[in-house]
């Protein structure tokens, strides 16, 4: 006689996504996703819109890193001045950190 067991409960599947930043992972709910699009590129504030998708943190260094290439990289575009513009306006409002070692 075979005896199963119920599971107990399930346990819901966290997507993780890699900061291009500073290529720390973390869920994605806890990111900002920034989207290339035919109109260029884009904060989803939704996680939904259709492009190639990058992630970021809500770190002021990680976006500092990020716009200086990775993030051009990750999307595989070169990043246009409007597009830079509209990036560093989400970067602005983003709080100062205190830079700590561990």
């Amino acid at each position: 006689m075979y005896v199963t067991k119920k599971p107990v409960g399930r346990v819901k599947h966290i997507p993780q996504r890699t900061c291009v930043g500073c290529r720390e992972v973390l869920p994605k709910r806890q990111m900002f996703r920034i989207v290339r699009t035919a109109d260029g590129v884009h904060v989803d504030p939704s996680g939904k819109l259709a492009g190639r998708g990058a992630y970021m943190h809500d770190r002021l260094s990680c976006w500092t890193r990020g716009l200086k290439g990775a993030l051009a990289h990750a999307l595989k575009t070169n990043l246009s001045e409007e597009d830079l513009s509209r990036l560093h306006e989400v970067m602005n409002t983003l709080p100062k950190e205190a830079e700590t070692d561990g």
